[in-house]
């Protein structure tokens, strides 16, 4: 009978060591997202980030703040909460990538939105690095599912402290001339700056997709944005790279908010770097 239980147990530690693997395909991250959304509803959110995340992962609840420092401090959520991806992208170096879609909570308390998560490898495996989630007080429209794999496999084996250091300074520096534009140009800067597919998550928001609509959304309703980067990271491929930090944004309405942000940029092929996600959540100040 032991013998039996521990073939059970190992067993099943091999089925979830499975799913989380990472061949560098969008398609194993896409069922990495899938199973840590059984994971959660089978046993439940505390155990299941502890389990799927990078020690050094950052959720956003609001404010930014460690995953294993917020769910060692939280109780069992009595909670269900279900969610499933519709667009995602795994870099050519297969280290980083990231997922987002629709999420609803039922039970005690019910609450809508999207969420935005970057994965980034660790052991083969796919680790969270960043959660967030926008909130809406309606469930929203189903949209159509684009997961798209990296057109081929490029993987530097190495690379030092200071190339990787190099990498993300580039990224540094393409926000700060984003925001140093913000300040002369107003909004209209971000229309240098986002893909023509981009995509933006905002609180109460569907998701607003294609550069034109979400320039209009922008300029429909705030004046201002300031961006204060406080984190840069950047898959080994040279193709996807991720920011977060802190957005004062002036409505034109003549009131002044703070959220937290996270943006993921993708290299054009004549080398810029593009918005390809924008996602706000308010700070709690």
């Amino acid at each position: 009978m032991k013998q039996l239980l521990s073939t059970a147990i190992l067993s099943l530690l091999a089925i979830g060591a499975f799913a989380q693997k990472n061949d560098g395909t969008t398609k194993s991250l896409v069922n990495a997202e899938k199973d840590f959304a059984k994971s959660i509803a089978k046993s439940g959110d505390k155990e299941s980030y502890l389990e799927y995340s990078l020690a050094s992962a950052l959720v956003f609840r609001p404010n930014p703040v460690n995953v294993r420092t917020f769910y060692n401090a939280q109780k069992t959520d009595e909670n269900t909460v279900t969610w499933e991806p519709n667009l995602a992208k795994v870099s050519r170096s297969g280290d980083l990538g990231f997922t987002t879609g629709h999420y609803a909570v039922t039970g005690s308390e019910k609450k809508y939105g999207q969420y935005l998560s970057i994965w980034k490898s660790e052991n083969g495996k796919w680790k969270l690095a960043i959660d967030l989630g926008t909130s809406s007080n309606k469930p929203l429209d189903k949209t159509a599912a684009k997961f798209t794999e990296p057109k081929d496999h490029v993987a530097p084996k190495f690379m030092n402290e200071k190339q990787l250091k190099a990498g993300k300074d580039i990224i540094s520096t393409t926000e700060k001339t984003l925001n140093t534009l913000l300040k002369t140009h107003g909004i209209a800067a971000f229309g240098g700056f986002l893909t023509e597919d981009a995509r933006l998550l905002f609180p109460g928001n569907e998701a607003i997709n294609g550069k034109g609509k979400i320039i209009s959304f922008y300029n429909g309703m705030i004046s201002k944005i300031n961006l204060k980067t406080n984190g840069v990271d950047k898959a080994i491929g040279s193709d996807l790279a991720y920011t977060y930090g802190v957005a004062t944004v002036d409505y034109k309405a003549d009131l002044r908010e703070s959220f937290n942000y996270v943006f993921v940029y993708e290299k054009a092929a004549d080398a810029s770097w593009n918005l390809i996600v924008q996602a706000f959540v308010p700070a709690d100040r």
